[in-house]
């Protein structure tokens, strides 16, 4: 039994003879004579017999109508997904953010991608840079933008974008000349990203200059989220570490003043895709499209 057989049998079954189903199906009638021949051929069984204007369904014929609907159905709608996926007209597309990806305004990334193909269902995760990378090489996602440094095993890791960091304070004579990691050993530090703490890709730079310095980082205060450590910063119950990206944007708080660190440190921004599996085309477009968005001034 063939896909071939039950669409014939149905399109013989609605058209009510065989030269009305050639037609349909732009086949020469034998041919569709001989599709349902066989087929009652191998179960020993008839399918049709005929009625006074048409061919009238039998038993058996009777009993295979909803099965083989069934299976075209079935057949076809496969056919309409994997030809929506590669068309861009359907499918989903799987992509990680890091956390703080809206000061980078890859909010409009979603609002652009999807404003351009509106029947692509988009499955965007927001996750610390870890967890990205983490999803990614797992195949839980296609791909993902994270900060470096990740644990790249399996990864194909490009750069996009560097972004300064910057040291915070709301007491203006913590930020009167660069800072040095001595410095930054013997402040009353906020940290956000708890969840993750010292695995979080910035404060992993920072722990490493730290040991080259011989010195030890310890945060005061750690909460979750950037907003609550510059509310705390602001208040004046510690100081913290920024991106340029945060720092420059219009909520950041008008008492906190930066600075550079003596040595300079940065986030650089990449995206990441497991080694050697394509991209769908729609989580393609949407790295393509993220990519642009990073790149432009």
């Amino acid at each position: 039994m063939t896909l071939t057989q039950l669409r014939a049998f149905l399109v013989i079954t609605a058209a009510g003879s065989f030269s009305a189903a050639a037609a349909q199906l732009g086949m020469a009638q034998p041919s569709v004579s001989e599709l349902v021949k066989r087929l009652e051929e191998t179960y020993g069984v008839r399918l049709f017999t005929r009625g006074s204007r048409r061919l009238v369904l039998t038993a058996a014929g009777e009993a295979l109508l909803p099965f083989a609907q069934q299976a075209v159905d079935a057949a076809d709608g496969a056919d309409r997904t994997l030809r929506d996926v590669t068309s861009l007209q359907g499918g989903v597309a799987t992509f990680g953010l890091l956390r703080n990806a809206n000061y980078y305004f890859l909010s409009r990334l979603l609002e652009r991608f999807h404003s351009r193909y509106p029947d692509v269902r988009l499955r965007v995760i927001g996750l610390n840079s870890v967890e990205v990378a983490e999803a990614v090489a797992a195949g839980e996602l296609e791909a993902g933008l994270v900060v470096l440094p990740i644990d790249a095993d399996g990864l194909e890791v490009t750069p996009l974008r560097r972004d300064d960091v910057l040291y915070a304070s709301a007491d203006p004579s913590h930020t009167e000349r660069p800072v040095a990691i001595e410095d930054l050993a013997a402040a009353d530090l906020i940290l956000y990203d708890a969840h993750y703490g010292w695995r979080d890709p910035t404060r992993r730079q920072l722990m490493e200059r730290a040991q080259f310095a011989g010195v030890s980082l310890h945060a005061r205060i750690e909460v979750e989220h950037i907003d609550s450590a510059l509310d705390l910063v602001a208040r004046g119950a510690g100081d913290t570490i920024v991106s340029g990206a945060v720092a420059a944007a219009p909520t950041f708080p008008a008492g906190v003043h930066t600075v550079r660190f003596a040595e300079p440190l940065h986030d650089t921004i990449a995206l990441v895709r497991r080694q050697g599996v394509p991209l769908s085309p729609a989580t393609r477009e949407l790295a393509r499209l993220a990519r642009r968005m990073l790149l432009e001034p």
